[in-house]
């Protein structure tokens, strides 16, 4: 029997899950961690955290599955993007890493693109802006806030390669998830010697660099042991999530294009040849696929939205569920139902981290607009949804612009499981909106790359071909599109209103 698993190290919690040669899944299990905000808009986590969830979910995966130490013939590794895994000559973690969504980092943008020799060179070097949620600002900011602990610091691991190293004992990472650090020649697919020339930084300091389905090491016997497994399992070079997720959705040929909702959103677009926005507006990465790429678009606070009104302002529905055994998501979405589209005229900006995409701004904050009197709950919680999808739009509206093709748009995260968004989302991008059999994100993406790398299937397209599939499909309805052509200018005319009012708020802020 031949079993390979996926392991996805997220931002609320790891998940492993456990497929066949078929790609069908035996099991999957997950486990929750804490993330840290030590100030406003910063995010870190425990490297630690994320060690005893993998092993805590392989075991029990394992378990469930009943399978044999020799069953499990090779790991693909996923996990959260651009946070920074400080090691010290002994291997040892530094200080709790910096995530995706920590905002602290503007003035090392600044320095960046200023040693770089503007914004346009930076982008022809690595074919993106200098963004506060990248890798090489969170650096560069321990080098100029924390320098004792800068002077220690030996190696920089990406989260799922921190774990590679627990698993393994080697230094790697693949090309997909090292472009999200801003130090990778995108188009040459390997770290970028000018850049980091002119950020003073040591090539040494960065992992080896491998393609998605490529083999990095194996198991070690200390891990091997703690895990249940075997001396003999592989670990391929897997993905960031974002690509993970759409090699889980099948997003390996030319005109597909996914939505992920999870606590991030993304707008994923697969490209065979290396597309730049020349005003860094979206990303363009590598693709988990062997020498292909990918435009994103990230929306930094998309299902976190949802999740922090669900937390703060819905203590009695959550109590409630609990109690009759629902989800609150679902009670929260039945008050949404009952509202029209639009959500008679109240709008959502869903900024609460801040904003990647279009707008690049640590500064911008979430906010409703448009409250009167007659809105309910179920208003608010409607506009939200809509919001996230405007946001989402942007970024498709400049794939287009860009001349990316889009034949078919495919939605997975946790957003997709909620009928209403997904129509939502066919309204708002006035394009028929599928769902797939395999709902499993990242770590199921990331398990069809170690079946590759350990040739159960020849290539990854023949990988998704074999285990793929369109289950649902939601169409978009006409009045509702005509609608959101006409409100989604104005959510636009928001943020450029809004835009010199939030930096007075975090220059505000910034004083206390």
């Amino acid at each position: 029997m031949s079993v390979f698993l996926g392991i996805d190290i997220g931002t609320s919690g790891t998940k492993t899950l456990a497929i066949d040669e078929q790609g069908a899944i035996l099991a999957d299990a997950t486990a929750t961690y804490p993330c840290y905000h030590p100030q406003p808009l910063w995010s870190e986590q425990d490297p630690d955290d994320w060690w005893r969830a993998t092993v805590a979910t392989v075991r029990a995966v394992v378990k469930q599955a009943r399978l044999k130490p020799a069953d499990v013939k090779a790991i693909g590794l996923s996990g959260q993007m651009h946070g920074s895994v400080f090691l010290d000559k002994d291997q040892r973690v530094i200080r709790r890493a910096l995530l995706w969504n920590d905002q602290r980092t503007a003035a090392e943008c600044d320095e960046i693109e200023s040693r770089a020799g503007g914004r346009r060179k930076l982008i022809q070097w690595v074919a993106n802006p200098a963004l506060t949620g990248f890798t090489a600002p969170k650096i560069l900011w321990l080098r100029n806030h924390e320098p004792r602990h800068f002077e220690a610091v030996r190696k920089v691991l990406l989260p799922k390669d921190e774990i590679r190293r627990r698993l393994t004992g080697e230094f790697a990472t693949d090309a997909s998830d090292a472009s999200g650090t801003l130090l990778l020649d995108v188009a040459k697919r390997q770290w970028s010697k000018a850049l980091l020339s002119k950020l003073e930084l040591d090539a040494d300091l960065l992992a080896r660099c491998y393609e998605s389905e490529e083999v990095t090491g194996r198991l070690t016997r200390a891990a091997a042991g703690q895990l249940g497994l075997s001396v003999d399992c592989v670990v391929v070079g897997g993905a960031g999530d974002c690509a993970a997720g759409a090699v889980g959705n099948g997003i390996v040929s030319q005109g597909l294009l996914s939505t992920s909702i999870g606590t991030s959103g993304v707008m994923f677009a697969y490209s065979d040849r290396v597309k730049i926005d020349p005003r860094g507006r979206i990303h363009t990465f590598c693709h988990a696929v062997r020498g292909q790429w990918h435009m994103m678009g990230v929306n930094l606070s998309a299902g976190g939205s949802l999740q922090w009104f669900r937390n703060q302002l819905c203590r009695a529905e959550i109590a409630q569920a609990r109690k009759t055994r629902r989800d609150p998501y679902d009670l929260l979405a039945a008050e949404a139902e009952l509202v029209r589209a639009g959500s008679d005229g109240l709008f959502f900006l869903p900024y609460l981290s801040g904003e990647r995409t279009p707008h690049a701004d640590p500064d911008a904050r979430g906010c409703f607009v448009g409250l009167t009197l007659a809105h309910t709950r179920g208003h608010l919680v409607r506009a939200i949804m809509e919001g996230v999808t405007y946001s989402m739009r942007d970024s498709l509206e400049i794939m287009l612009g860009l001349g990316v093709p889009v034949k078919q748009i495919r939605a997975s995260g946790g957003g997709s499981r909620s009928p209403l968004w997904r129509r939502i989302q066919a309204d708002v991008f006035g394009r028929k909106v599928v769902t797939l059999n395999a709902e499993e994100g990242p770590g199921y993406g990331v398990a069809l790359l170690a079946a590759v790398g350990a040739g159960a299937f020849k290539d990854i397209g023949e990988a998704c071909k074999a285990t793929v599939h369109v289950v649902k499909e939601t169409a978009p309805v006409r009045a509702a599109c005509k609608h959101y052509d006409q409100a989604f200018p104005i959510y636009q005319q928001l943020y450029r209103s809004l835009k010199n009012d939030f930096q007075s708020i975090a220059a505000l802020e910034g004083k206390r």
